[in-house]
């Protein structure tokens, strides 16, 4: 559930190259709001956009913030007769 849902935020991600010569590579997840990295090179941006979402879920479910639906992907709660 989790991976997937990591997994499908990131296949949303949008990057571009800014006016910015220390770190020029930026991308964000626009379904996720303040979901944002910006590194020097493509690939470091893509390991700081995954580490972003993984910290913005983890906020999300600590304050009780809705988290939403990327297509199939969801985080839901887990019935504790279940787990």
């Amino acid at each position: 559930m989790l991976t997937e849902y990591i997994q499908e935020a990131l296949s949303r991600a949008r990057y571009e190259l800014i006016d910015d010569p220390e770190t020029p590579y930026y991308g964000e997840i626009p379904d996720l709001p303040g979901v944002w990295a910006s590194a020097v090179t493509l690939e470091e941006c893509r390991r700081a956009l995954k580490e972003t979402v993984e910290g913005w879920i983890l906020l999300s479910i600590k304050r009780s913030l809705p988290i939403p639906r990327l297509g199939d992907a969801e985080i839901s709660e887990v019935d504790a007769e279940a787990a």
